[in-house]
């Protein structure tokens, strides 16, 4: 069971999503503090819904998922009472926000720093991820293991991370590669972390990113960036 002075913020970039926001704000934990959903730019009734639903409402009109989290955290760092855990989900519905449970416990229970919600095949329902989406995943993984001799099979956007580990890892990226980056640097920093199996079902509405041959290309090329600059660094 969680330990009941744990204060956990939830991070929701959302770009038009008004009609999945509020299923996902409805299946997130009673365990949760505060929901902060980042209306990107939305044209829709993204921000209306997710008010509506009780969740505190940002705007960031710079494009880009990376933007969307420095926003969110940039409002958690003006707090008076800071969070020790923060969550990063996506307002599409593909995640299952109830899995939320699991994924912060091995930071309340192991002390762990970071855990990421891996979309394991078995768990996921067909045609919920794309083929760029799973071979980007796949070749970035690779090259982080060989480079890092990391054991990471996702770059999945579900993740909870502590709040002060999170703050020290001094993140930049300000679209496509926030995970990736994440992921680098907490290896980087040597943090202890964990995978976790969650499962991933069909997004509602169509993906800004996986959804057209730009969006794909342009956030494989962030993500291949990251990892060479971090790899050479070595």
């Amino acid at each position: 069971m969680p330990h009941p002075n744990t204060i956990i913020n939830v991070i929701i970039p959302a770009f038009n999503e008004a009609d999945s926001i509020g299923l996902v704000l409805a299946d997130i934990p009673a365990m949760v503090d505060e929901v902060i959903v980042v209306s990107n730019n939305s044209t829709d009734a993204t921000e209306a819904n997710a008010s509506q639903a009780g969740a505190t409402v940002l705007k960031e009109s710079r494009r880009g998922y990376g933007f969307a989290c420095l926003k969110g955290l940039e409002y958690v760092a003006q707090k008076k009472n800071k969070p020790d855990i923060i969550v990063f989900l996506d307002g599409d519905y593909s995640d299952y926000p109830e899995q939320l449970t699991e994924l912060v416990a091995p930071i309340i229970e192991s002390n762990m720093d970071l855990v990421i919600g891996a979309r394991n095949k078995k768990l996921r329902e067909a045609g919920s991820m794309t083929f760029p989406q799973i071979f980007g995943n796949w070749l970035a993984t690779t090259l982080m293991k060989l480079f890092f001799n990391s054991r990471f099979t996702d770059l999945g956007p579900f993740r909870a991370i502590k709040y002060d580990k999170l703050v020290a890892l001094n993140m930049e990226d300000e679209t496509y590669g926030w995970t990736v980056e994440m992921q680098l640097k907490a290896l980087k920093k040597n943090y202890s972390y964990v995978e976790i199996p969650v499962r991933y079902r069909n997004r509602i509405g169509v993906s800004k990113v996986s959804g057209t041959v730009k969006g794909a290309i342009f956030a494989g090329v962030k993500i291949l960036t990251w990892i060479f600059k971090y790899g050479l660094k070595k």
